[in-house]
């Protein structure tokens, strides 16, 4: 997804908390590519994004990729309601929160550096447990009580 050329931010210039990092559009395209990657394979969540993604994974990575540039570059291309989208997805339980975090955190610490990989781990946690209270306050779910995780050795992922 694009700004479009009438849009009052196009020619905007932003950092946001990225930009001093070394944070770029082609190392969030990596991220999301790779991230999503993995997720697909994972045994766990795979069966979960599959069945709400289908045949228009393109599309998606797209959008995520927007997504993450607009939480660490501020470009404000992302332009959407995630927690409306994930309300509607009954097969989200709470313990997939913490694969996905698990999956997301090594892969952003083999694709960025590691002043990059914290910033984007810092904001996928907030994201994550966001959505987490989200989802069970809409089913009327007692939230988990989620502590805060300490780093996690490193995880090899063969794919």
């Amino acid at each position: 997804m694009s700004i479009p050329h009438d849009h009052p931010r196009r020619d905007t210039p932003r950092v946001g908390p990225g930009g001093p990092l070394g944070v770029t559009e082609a190392m969030i395209e990596q991220l999301v590519h790779q991230f999503y990657g993995r997720v697909r394979l994972d045994p766990e969540l795979g069966p979960i994004f599959d069945g709400a993604i289908g045949d228009h994974w393109d599309a998606h990575l797209a959008k995520l990729c927007d997504f993450w540039s607009s939480v660490v570059l501020a470009t404000g291309r992302f332009q959407g309601r995630p927690m409306a989208v994930h309300l509607r997805l009954p097969d989200i339980k709470s313990e997939h929160f913490g694969r996905w975090l698990t999956v997301f955190e090594e892969t952003a610490q083999q694709v960025c550096p590691p002043a990059a990989a914290e910033l984007f781990i810092a904001r996928a946690r907030m994201i994550g447990r966001s959505f987490e209270l989200g989802l069970a306050a809409h089913r009327g779910e007692a939230p988990v009580a989620t502590p805060v995780r300490p780093r996690r050795p490193s995880l090899k992922f063969t794919a």
